[in-house]
């Protein structure tokens, strides 16, 4: 077995050509972050705010607790069991008036150094997935519905997110 000298951190990262505002909506919002993400949120994201995801095509949901907000700059949250907490933080770069690099990170994995991996290894194809759904939806109006077709056989109904 290999010792990890730091513990891992999941990293997803995508120039979305369009402003750093509309990007920053997008995942504020859960009218918005519902067409590409989870198929519903309890309320817009909000400093001190919990809020509830929930991916009803596996009749599952999570909460989140929003601890920070930096308008069209920055969102982090804290999301799972309460013993189990990780951190997500977005950053939103604008790379002149209608790009913005965005990377999204996880962090604060629990377990051994084997699960730790796995779970950054997770999250990091996750969050892949939904910057890739970000972008076809922002630049090109076109839902890829890929959360949704990544574990079809785990389906509980027919939603689609």
């Amino acid at each position: 077995m290999i010792a990890l000298s730091q513990a891992p951190v999941a990293k997803a990262e995508m120039l979305i050509r369009k402003p750093a505002a509309e990007v920053f909506e997008a995942f504020i919002d859960p009218s918005i972050t519902s067409l590409f993400w989870f198929t519903g949120g309890s309320g817009r994201l909000e400093a001190g705010k919990s809020v509830s995801w929930e991916w009803g095509m596996y009749g599952f949901s999570i909460t989140a607790n929003v601890l920070e907000i930096e308008t069209d700059r920055r969102i982090v949250v804290e999301w799972g069991e309460p013993d189990d907490y990780t951190q997500i933080e977005w950053k939103f770069v604008p790379r002149g008036d209608d790009q913005t690099y965005v990377t999204i990170a996880n962090s604060g994995f629990k377990g051994e150094g084997d699960a730790m991996v796995a779970q950054a290894i997770d999250s990091t194809e996750g969050f892949t997935m939904v910057l890739c759904g970000l972008k076809a939806l922002l630049e090109h109006g076109v839902r890829l519905n890929l959360v949704a077709d990544k574990f079809p056989d785990a389906h509980v109904n027919d939603s689609r997110g």
